[in-house]
């Protein structure tokens, strides 16, 4: 990578020199206007697909709003269209949430993953909870369909991530919370068999919990239900698929981190020799917890060292073993494992299990849209506490005149970067592009 980078330097060096002797600063100018005017044109055709696919979900026929759909995800993970938003959320929205009542399960799962991707995109503010108080009941109900693993995966994913960003109250969090835990523990009927949830639906689950569960700082559950979650993960813990044990050890390592059962043992041995309750639990309770630690730290130590079973894919179990070995350390000794990825040449460097939580999810929700919204999503800028080094080409159009001509500087990065595309279009086709700039600057 360093004798890359020496490289590229190198060959912008050589760039440079060339670009002073052959190239004046006006035509520098006629570039800023063609390079300028191809980006307002990739916006508009940007904009015209979203308009064209937006028009298409009002169509009868469901593969036309799915062919729709896709094309919508592709458009807000290549670019935040601010503007779009801004004019037709709200029939996005409720075109959306139309998809989730009466679609096919594909369609339900893409109508989900959009809205999740619209309140990403709008950030904190009114429309994000508009979002929520509008989805919160259509995705409820279409969760208790128990149809297509798929479906409810992109269902739980849509909810967790609209209920982070238009969360205003801890309530409303709760609420989605509550939505998710009955997925895999429902509340059941007269005459209502249960279903047994498959393993790629309770990780979902619980990885939805725990993602909305980073956001409940300062706020405290029902002692009991903190107990029922943390008996409920220490059962998962032994189950077979290691999807499954990896997102339950996490979420019991985010339950140990916000310290919500170790403050109901903050008496110590006091408080276990009495039998009155104490912080709204008994002494009888705090038994129950500490031998829950006790038994979910040997559990976690026996998956930090398991030994590969027949057949077991080599990757996933150095996965799990990894995983395991960072809550071990965690349990025992404090330390949250530290991370860091690499977007656009700055580090993002997470330090808590909440943070690493967040930042996980975050990732994998976005896919290959998650350097741009690094990069360019300022609620995500908030939320991780991250500043990317911007777009300069970008930048270079929202910034004033006084910097323009600061960022025409000869040895300005940006116009290092001119440079580079002036020289490639010249070796590319010289006198075509002499023509095309001088008519620019005609133009301008």
């Amino acid at each position: 990578m360093g004798k890359q980078r020496n490289s590229q330097r190198k060959n912008a060096a050589m760039l440079d020199s060339d670009d002073t002797d052959s190239v004046s600063s006006s035509s520098t100018i006629r570039s800023d206007y063609a390079m300028g005017s191809a980006m307002e044109d990739l916006q508009l055709d940007k904009e015209s697909v979203l308009d064209q696919s937006l028009d298409a979900l009002f169509e009868k026929r469901g593969s036309t709003r799915e062919k729709a759909l896709v094309d919508i995800i592709e458009a807000f993970n290549s670019s935040l269209p601010h503007e779009f938003v801004e004019k037709k959320f709200a029939t996005l929205l409720h075109q959306c949430l139309n998809s989730v009542k009466k679609g096919s399960a594909k369609e339900i799962s893409l109508a989900s993953h959009t809205i999740g991707l619209l309140s990403l995109t709008a950030g904190v503010g009114e429309k994000s909870q508009e979002i929520l108080e509008d989805s919160v009941t259509p995705i409820s109900e279409a969760l208790r369909s128990r149809s297509e693993a798929s479906k409810i995966t992109s269902l739980l994913e849509g909810l967790s991530v609209i209920a982070f960003v238009g969360g205003k109250e801890p309530e409303e969090t709760e609420k989605c919370m509550q939505i998710m835990w009955q997925v895999v523990h429902p509340k059941l009927g007269p005459n209502v068999v249960a279903t047994k949830p498959i393993p790629a639906i309770i990780t979902a689950v619980v990885s939805a919990w725990s993602f909305l569960l980073t956001t409940m700082d300062g706020w405290t559950l029902d002692s009991k239900l903190w107990q029922e979650s943390v008996s409920y993960f220490s059962t998962l813990l032994e189950k077979d698929d290691r999807s499954v044990r990896i997102a339950a050890g996490e979420a019991l390592a985010l339950i140990y981190e916000m310290g919500n059962l170790e403050k109901f043992c903050s008496g110590g041995p006091k408080s276990t020799s009495d039998t009155s309750v104490d912080n709204g639990i008994s002494s009888r309770d705090v038994f129950h917890i500490q031998g829950l630690r006790s038994k979910v730290l040997n559990q976690v130590r026996d998956l930090s060292a398991e030994a590969g079973g027949k057949g077991s894919a080599k990757k996933d179990l150095n996965n799990q073993r990894n995983t395991f070995r960072d809550i071990l350390e965690f349990l025992e000794d404090g330390y949250a494992p530290e991370t860091s990825v690499k977007i656009g040449g700055e580090s993002l460097t997470t330090t808590t299990w909440s943070q690493l939580i967040q930042l996980n999810y975050i990732k994998r929700f976005l896919g290959g849209g998650f350097v741009k919204h690094m990069q360019e999503n300022d609620f995500l800028h908030e939320v991780f506490n991250f500043t990317p080094k911007k777009n300069l080409l970008a930048s270079a159009d929202r910034v004033s005149g006084t910097d323009k001509r600061m960022y025409r500087s000869p040895n300005s990065i940006l116009n290092k970067a001119r440079t580079q595309f002036l020289n490639k279009q010249r070796m590319m086709s010289r006198d075509k592009n002499a023509g095309h700039f001088a008519t620019g600057a005609d133009e301008e």
